[in-house]
């Protein structure tokens, strides 16, 4: 067995990984799970009785909505005191998540809350997540992301009870172990990446999601079906180096039967939904399917591992300022569906039936290739989504050899994921495949 190109813990052991490992957080799912706010963070150790202040980390425009407030009324009633800070940006940057601890130590000084709350899409969660886990080790962002950008330190503590309410069907960020953030300067992302970053509760109520626009709907969704298609498609866990200390294994550590359960499940109800959800949002039984779907997906993929489309979307949201989900949704027809198909046409065969398509009569090639067409044809029905890169942010030819350079040179973490080798020209021919996904 040859391990030239495989997935490897950063220290490993010249053999194939034997274990598999998951971790969730408590997750409780359906309408109106809000009500159940306070019952978590009892559940979790935050005791009324000892007179504990925490912190929601939201945005501004769901305070708008009044969600924010359907929620601190929850917390309230409860008999817990909540501040609210609404500063979180869209593709945060790390000065954003910055201003969210010097709020924090301001105001709660070095030991800062007893809880923390995130609510909403991925940037206030992310924002959530890092704020907690910070506070609690000491230091600034940068301490904690990789080197060269940063400092490489690792998390050690993961600080108060910390849940964590999407109202988005998309990202996953709710359960994942990863934080991500744009460094402006240096026109990457970067992201801290820890089971210390993870959530110790998620709540998940549809509800929240039936005031989303069709087009953040659309998008988001394809972020979510891109975790599931990523999930399943990459390296199984024993075709990896086996790590020299369990606490050495990557969080991305490869698919197994229970992550390729969640993925298969994951792509029948977005796929199955997502164009009910556009098209007639105030349909809670599709944006309950979707939310299950998004979380779903984000079980197999942010476990086995998202690969070869986030890591050249990262290069792209960061320098064009676009939205992570409509990014993943642009390029996966031509990384994940088109490049990526070579590695394992039969498993492309079942992602293609899975979205839909009939495969009868064609060779297992051909029929692999279905699933791109078939991704590619849902895109189009949702019509919302751009049709490749030029469409999305004016990208052409010209911009090619940058982004294929930014993607092999800082995206490292996500392409030991992706089940087929990437050369800087392999990124370029692709980028260039994906500046048009239809006329």
């Amino acid at each position: 067995m040859s391990y030239d190109r495989s997935v490897s813990a950063p220290e490993h052991e010249l053999g194939p990984e034997t274990v598999w490992h998951l971790q969730m957080p408590q997750i409780r799912f359906g309408r109106d799970a809000v009500e159940e706010l306070g019952f978590q963070l009892a559940d979790l150790g935050v005791d009324s009785d000892d007179d504990p202040h925490g912190l929601l980390v939201t945005d501004e425009g769901l305070v708008e909505v009044g969600h924010v407030d359907r929620v601190t009324d929850h917390i309230a009633d409860a008999g817990y005191d909540v501040t609210v800070w609404d500063g979180a940006e869209r593709e945060p940057s790390i000065e954003n998540v910055d201003s969210c601890l010097e709020f924090v130590r301001e105001n709660e000084g070095e030991d800062g809350y007893d809880f923390y709350v995130g609510f909403g899409g991925g940037s206030c969660i992310d924002v959530a997540k890092a704020t907690r886990a910070i506070v609690a080790n000491g230091g600034q962002v940068l301490d904690y992301v990789a080197e060269p950008t940063g400092e490489g330190e690792a998390l050690t503590e993961s600080g108060p009870p910390l849940v964590l309410m999407p109202t988005t069907a998309g990202t996953g960020a709710e359960i994942s172990p990863v934080a991500i953030f744009s460094v402006e300067e240096k026109e990457i992302k970067e992201g801290i990446s820890s089971n210390h970053i993870r959530a110790d509760a998620a709540v998940l109520d549809p509800t929240f999601t039936t005031t989303l626009p069709p087009d953040i709907t659309g998008k988001t969704a394809m972020d979510a079906l891109g975790h599931a298609i990523e999930g399943y498609t990459t390296h199984p866990f024993d075709g990896l180096l086996r790590a020299s200390d369990p606490q050495a294994r990557p969080v991305y550590a490869g698919r197994t039967e229970l992550t390729e359960m969640f993925s298969e499940k994951a792509i029948e109800l977005l796929s199955g939904n997502v164009r009910t959800a556009v098209h007639n949002g105030d349909d809670l039984e599709a944006r309950s399917a979707m939310l299950k779907g998004a979380l779903f997906g984000a079980i197999a993929g942010l476990t086995a591992g998202a690969s070869l489309a986030h890591a050249m979307a990262y290069p792209v949201g960061n320098r064009y300022h676009t939205y992570h989900g409509e990014t993943i949704a642009v390029l996966t027809p031509a990384s994940t569906l088109g490049y990526n198909a070579a590695s394992d046409p039969e498993r492309f065969v079942r992602v293609a039936e899975m979205l839909g398509a009939d495969t009868g009569g064609l060779s297992t090639r051909d029929a692999a290739d279905r699933a791109r067409q078939e991704y590619v044809r849902l895109q189009q029905d949702l019509n919302v989504i751009p049709s490749g890169l030029t469409e999305l942010a004016d990208i052409t030819e010209g911009d090619v050899d940058w982004l294929a350079r930014q993607t092999v040179e800082t995206q490292q973490r996500l392409l030991r994921c992706n089940p087929r080798p990437v050369t800087e020209d392999d990124a370029k021919a692709i980028f260039r495949d994906a500046l048009h996904n239809w006329e």
